[in-house]
């Protein structure tokens, strides 16, 4: 099968009180589900992390797939294509979370770089999520 997903974390604060959104599709364009959770108190980039995680573990009951991945944040798109070095422990961790859910679930990944503005759906599910202190599924 293949997916695509647009992932979102934001944070009141930095750190502060953060959550994330998920919109995931088919290839088609379709929206199979949009999420978003609260987290509690992190930054803005273990919030985005977050959301890539739970994204990740959705599309994994599939089994073998192809995930074509949006995000605006260039510092986890840089770092999990590589470009960047994770410096921070706390990031590492996730990061390497996210690389075994990968190459365990058999998933082709493709992250991309997109504009705050292209990411609106998955900007206001994490945002909803954080200021409702709760989990929104649509």
């Amino acid at each position: 099968m293949k997916f695509r997903a647009y992932i979102d974390g934001s944070s009141i604060g930095n750190p502060g009180e953060a959550g994330y959104g998920v919109v995931l599709e088919d290839e088609k364009g379709d929206i199979l589900k949009e999420f978003g959770q609260y987290i509690g108190r992190a930054t803005n980039n273990v919030a985005e992390y977050r959301g890539l995680l739970a994204c990740l573990d959705w599309v994994q009951q599939y089994g073998s797939c192809s995930l074509v991945i949006h995000s605006d944040s260039q510092l986890l798109v840089n770092q999990m294509k590589g470009i960047y070095r994770v410096r921070k422990p706390h990031l590492a961790t996730l990061h390497h979370k996210a690389l075994s859910m990968i190459k365990n679930g058999h998933i082709h990944l493709d992250i991309r770089y997109i504009p705050r503005k292209k990411n609106r759906k998955a900007d206001e599910l994490a945002r909803r999520a954080v200021l409702l202190k709760s989990e929104i599924l649509i």
